[in-house]
């Protein structure tokens, strides 16, 4: 297998940051993300630029993981973009999050926002993102231990008859 073209967003740690964030922002919760916000202090103020609204992605996946793409359905995805004004800066958020909640696709892009300030960034990277991504994996080995409990193991014994 060839490597795959050179990415050079692949060495760049500020969009290597972001990418992490984005992809906590979009695992979270809608209740997490709700008291996540309810602790800021002070409280953010946004506008909305793209209100949350809700369509279809196409789900592809492939055989094996490395096999010849196909097209495995829809998912509904809702998305969203606000302003936040602050450090003398406006600062756009965006998100794109699994479900219908409008809701928190919202609150996802205000938190996008809040970590592009270099200012805030570490605050609300010790405070929001690493305890949601904590929050994330203990939910995620919690599931994986319920399900390796109802694990069965099938073998066969193969006799040898004489």
């Amino acid at each position: 297998m060839t490597d795959p073209l050179p990415d050079p967003a692949h060495d760049d740690p500020e969009i290597a940051a972001r990418r992490r964030w984005m992809a906590v922002l979009a695992r979270a919760a809608r209740p997490d993300l709700e008291a996540a916000l309810s602790r800021r202090d002070p409280a953010p103020r946004w506008r909305v630029l793209r209100a949350a609204e809700v369509g279809l992605a196409m789900v592809r996946g492939r055989a094996g993981g490395t096999g010849s793409p196909f097209n495995l359905g829809e998912m509904s995805v809702t998305r969203c973009a606000v302003a936040l004004e602050g450090n003398g800066a406006t600062r756009v958020g965006i998100s794109y999050v699994a479900g219908r909640d409008k809701r928190r696709a919202e609150l996802a892009a205000v938190f996008d926002a809040l970590l592009q300030d270099p200012a805030l960034r570490p605050q609300v990277t010790a405070d929001v993102i690493d305890k949601l991504a904590a929050l994330q994996a203990r939910r995620r080995n919690g599931n994986a231990a319920a399900t390796a409990a109802t694990r069965v193991d099938f073998f066969t014994v193969a006799r040898e008859v004489t």
